[in-house]
């Protein structure tokens, strides 16, 4: 039985070289051109809008609000099992006002970010057309994540961005 198997090895051989051969002359011809890739700064971004002071400022007010909240639910919830009935219904409400002011807050801000945004990926979209760039990724999230770790500063569209932004 062993030199059948030899015998079949070996006829399968030259067929593995010419299709080996044939697939590796094709396969150059399936590869695209390289594509462009660019970063963003999207903080930066954000704040060379003028519209991102009154993002600013309704973050300041609820961190404040909020934070007026957490001060008292912070000492009724230290009480852990000893805490008394009113204590703990007084915990719930406060708690429960948290997370509604928190909610109107989060509607708020993101009502005032949608049109900054808007603009915002316009502008990406126009400086990346201009630059012939096919792909442009967040810095700090790819910077974070470990997916880019080498960038050429050329690649950087934040400042053509930024001005585009402040030009709107």
């Amino acid at each position: 039985m062993q030199p059948i198997k030899k015998a079949t090895a070996l006829l399968a051989l030259p067929a593995l070289l010419i299709g080996g051969a044939l697939l590796g002359n094709l396969a150059p011809h399936a590869q695209s051109a390289p594509q462009k890739v660019a970063l963003i700064n999207v903080a930066e971004i954000l704040k060379a809008s003028p519209d991102d002071a009154a993002v600013v400022a309704l973050g300041q007010k609820r961190d404040a609000e909020l934070g007026a909240l957490d001060d008292q639910i912070q000492p009724l919830l230290k009480q852990g099992s000893q805490i008394s009935a009113g204590d703990k219904d007084r915990l719930n409400q406060l708690i429960s006002a948290a997370q509604s002011k928190s909610k109107d807050y989060d509607a708020q801000v993101n009502a005032k970010l949608a049109p900054i945004t808007q603009q915002a990926n316009a502008a990406v979209a126009a400086a990346a057309k201009a630059n012939s760039v096919a792909v442009v990724l967040n810095a700090n999230l790819a910077q974070q994540s470990g997916i880019v770790v080498y960038a050429d500063p050329s690649a950087d569209l934040t400042g053509t961005v930024k001005a585009a932004m402040t030009r709107k």
